[in-house]
């Protein structure tokens, strides 16, 4: 695991591809398995190590993932996510190019019954949530682009119906668009930057991951 930041308060990592943020049914291991081993071990803590999720990403994706290492700072810093304070900034390849290159994207999503799939709607709908992001093509290979999307709701799966739904979907996202896969059933969606006030020192933090090589990242001729 790739440690981006750590103080006595948050732990902050670069989550693999592929790789759980929280347990489920399935009992492979998370990115809070791991950090509570990780806290146990490094400072000899008995019993379980205190750690709290304090956002998500989507098992195919990668990249910045926040931990707490003390109720104070798990509270603080999830209530400046309800305030949609944190800047939140992912990489995404899509199969085609974004038409027009830069904008903003707005719909209402709404979870299909009895599965862990959402639909995107142009208009509101019963029981749909508003879902909003700005997008802008940072550089193009063929006809697959290189977009950078900033969230301003951070609904599930957000980045990828959406996009989807303007008919771009995610490189490997084969569960909202006709598009090749990745191994391990990756999706090319990487969380690329969070910028957010410390909850304790009550200073500017700003966290940026690096993409993995062998990614459909290289394909870019750019510092990933």
């Amino acid at each position: 695991m790739d440690i981006l930041f750590e103080d006595n308060h948050l732990l902050i990592v670069n989550k693999p591809f592929g790789m759980l943020s929280q347990g489920d049914d399935t009992g492979d291991e998370s990115v809070v398995d791991w950090a509570q081993v990780y806290l146990r071990e490094t400072y000899q803590k008995p019993g379980n190590a205190y750690v709290a999720l304090l956002h998500r990403l989507d098992r195919p994706a990668g990249g910045v993932l926040m931990l707490a290492k003390t109720s104070k700072a798990a509270a603080r810093v999830s209530a400046m996510f309800q305030n949609k304070e944190p800047h939140k900034i992912y990489w995404a390849v899509t199969e085609r190019t974004p038409e027009p290159p830069q904008g903003s994207l707005t719909h209402y999503l709404k979870k299909l019954p009895d599965k862990n799939i959402m639909r995107a709607y142009s208009h509101m709908v019963h029981a749909a949530k508003e879902a909003r992001l700005d997008y802008e093509v940072v550089a193009t290979v063929g006809s697959r682009a290189l977009v950078q999307v900033r969230l301003h709701t951070g609904r599930r799966h957000q980045i990828r119906v959406q996009l989807a739904a303007m008919g771009w979907p995610i490189v490997g996202d084969v569960k909202y668009g006709k598009t090749d896969f990745l191994p391990n059933g990756c999706i090319a969606l990487f969380a690329k930057e969070l910028r957010i006030e410390h909850p304790v020192k009550k200073e500017p933090l700003q966290v940026i991951a690096t993409t993995p090589q062998g990614s459909p990242w290289d394909d870019f001729s750019l510092p990933l």
